[in-house]
């Protein structure tokens, strides 16, 4: 078959290439968002990122940037594509898009569907407490994460302290071993298993008030909100109000340790690191 491959990094690139090598079929064309929202200006981290992925394009590799959904439909009917396959690609295709190659377009999850539909599972399941997360790849339909189901497996653990490196290690081989699975069930025009829409649940972006800790929650909340937060970065840490201070929680413990002390609804929790913010709700 030949495979257009969307994704959103160099590393996830040469993981799905090398799995449609692997697997006998031939990538043609790389695809990249280079902005967050349809029809909107290049965003500067997209920029970067293009530059890294144009260093390590194989030879002879075509790297598409498109600025709308339509043109990339009309990009891709060049191609002859039998497939094209996503993983964090950031707009919703439209039906122009999906309808393009041959055996139409499939998508790397990284929960178990129809668990965490949506652009942020990984970020919900380090909300929720999860101790381990999964990967599912399925057809994409017009609905987000919907679609029928080819493979999928789980028992990726989530570490105390997971940041992002941490876990592509464990996600990788899995996504390598499913696209090698997934382009076979393709090849054979297998259609895949319907989800169960009854166990489904969102797993949208984070609404912008949970980047303040409300204490009135449990410790273990708490202490969950403050690591999904870490997973995206230090720049995202929430604010808590502490002892009529205001300061940018880094890293919490649910057991006594070295830092400050605070009262949640059921529990203590200890802040173990942090620094000095302002008040939220002050401007500037």
């Amino acid at each position: 078959m030949r495979v257009a491959l969307a994704t959103f990094g160099v590393d996830e690139f040469a993981v799905l290439h090398a799995a449609c090598v692997d697997a006998g079929h031939v990538p043609v064309a790389y695809v990249y968002c280079r902005s967050m929202r349809l029809n909107s200006h290049t965003d500067a981290q997209a920029a970067e990122g293009a530059a890294r992925i144009i260093e390590a394009l194989p030879p002879g590799m075509d790297l598409l940037l498109p600025g709308a959904a339509d043109g990339l439909a009309s990009a891709l009917a060049g191609y002859r594509l039998d497939l094209l396959m996503v993983y964090g690609f950031n707009w919703k295709l439209p039906a122009s898009v999906l309808g393009t190659p041959r055996f139409g377009v499939v998508n790397i999850h990284t929960s178990l569907l129809p668990r965490y539909r949506g652009p942020a599972p990984v970020l919900w399941a380090v909300r929720n407490g999860d101790p381990e997360i999964g990967v599912t790849i399925h057809r994409m339909d017009d609905r987000f994460d919907s679609g029928p189901v080819l493979v999928q497996r789980g028992g990726i653990p989530l570490d105390e302290d997971v940041t992002p490196g941490r876990l592509w290690t464990r996600i990788r081989p899995v996504i390598r071993d499913l696209v090698v699975d997934a382009l076979g069930m393709v090849a054979s025009q297998n259609p895949g298993t319907p989800q169960d829409d009854s166990g489904a649940s969102s797993a949208g972006f984070i609404e912008p008030e949970f980047s303040v800790v409300d204490w009135s929650r449990s410790a273990r909340e708490v202490h969950n909100q403050v690591r999904m937060f870490a997973f995206m970065g230090r720049d995202h840490a929430p604010v808590a109000e502490v002892g009529g201070r205001w300061l940018a929680v880094l890293r919490t413990r649910l057991e006594p340790a070295d830092g400050i002390r605070v009262e949640c609804a059921d529990a203590p929790i200890w802040i173990e690191e942090s620094e000095p913010a302002t008040n939220p709700a002050v401007p500037g």
